[in-house]
């Protein structure tokens, strides 16, 4: 079958197109064909090797796909660390979950990972209340579109988008941001708290680092939450003292999804059952990244990098 191997860690350049035999389903497994698949910030560390779980080479990268279960069924899924960049993947059981005829492949696996992990930031890493004001960073990008509308939906007093471009900021202002900020201010404090009519805000969810990371910190108003979910600056923020954290009795969260199934109760299928619903009825809007041939998820991963994207991308494995 085609795919995508990585026989080196590095950059989009160890993205090779190749010829590998299909994968089998053992014991609580399912093969899938796979009619698209899911890019993420996470498959760019994966690629580098900087991801928070390590990687051994060979390695076809990719951990969400859609598509035709063996059985029939119609299946969107986490691959459990690879093997999502081909025409044939396998699934544990407990990582797939049957897709209603109403959301199609390209909503499918926007929710599966995107959708999810903005849910989950806004339902328990900060407990989003309403009336809260919400800071959406990277708000074009596959997650922050999700986050921006889901906060406007549950309630939030003001959604502030932060993105970094002029076609970027008028996205996010069209899924419901009440004001979007440049990512490039050298200000990002200021440039948040005068967004928010003077006042500090409540709740940042995060995923850039460095000095944005900092500035949002040093926004957020007393007990306000930030939830850190990626770093794609690669840049460190500065080491947090607690002194800092009690003078503002300010609460911060790191989130990744995988431990979202330790949890007690199926967490996953709760957030998928809501935002399958909030798709159908057409009050969560899905945005196009942008959709790549398999043989170029060098150039998908590039252009993700070079935050030329917006959206969710996805690789068509049948070209």
């Amino acid at each position: 079958m085609r795919a995508i191997q990585i026989t080196e860690f590095g950059g989009p350049e160890v993205l090779t197109p190749v010829e590998i035999p299909e994968p089998v389903a053992g014991p609580g497994e399912l093969l899938v064909e796979v009619s698209r698949a899911g890019v993420n910030y996470a498959d760019t560390h994966q690629a580098e090797d900087s991801y928070l779980s390590r990687s051994a080479l060979p390695l076809v990268p990719g951990g969400e796909v859609v598509g035709r279960a063996s059985d029939g069924r119609r299946v969107v899924g986490l691959t459990g660390g690879g093997g999502g960049y081909a025409e044939w993947a396998v699934l544990p059981t407990a990582t797939a979950w049957e897709v209603p005829d109403t959301v199609d492949d390209l909503s499918a696996l926007s929710m599966v990972i995107q959708g999810a992990t903005a849910w989950v930031l806004l339902r328990r890493s900060v407990h989003m209340a309403r009336g809260d004001s919400v800071v959406v960073h990277a708000a074009a990008g596959g997650v922050g579109t999700i986050a921006v509308q889901l906060a406007k939906a549950w309630g939030a007093g003001r959604v502030i988008a932060t993105a970094s471009s002029k076609e970027k900021r008028d996205l996010a202002l069209e899924l419901g941001a009440d004001v979007a900020v440049d990512a490039g201010v050298d200000d990002m404090k200021s440039a948040l708290i005068e967004a928010n009519g003077g006042k500090r805000v409540d709740v940042v969810l995060e995923m850039t680092g460095g000095r944005v990371t900092d500035d949002s910190l040093k926004a957020l108003a007393p007990f306000g939450r930030l939830a850190f979910y990626g770093m794609a600056s690669r840049e460190l923020p500065s080491p947090i003292q607690p002194a800092n954290l009690m003078s503002h009795s300010t609460t911060i969260a790191g989130m990744w999804l995988a431990h979202v199934f330790r949890l007690p109760g199926d967490v996953m299928r709760t957030a998928l059952e809501e935002l399958f619903g909030l798709v159908t009825e057409g009050r969560l809007r899905v945005i196009p990244g942008g959709e790549y041939p398999l043989s170029e998820a060098r150039r998908a991963h590039e252009d993700m990098r070079a935050r030329r994207t917006t959206g969710k991308l996805v690789l068509d494995p049948t070209r």
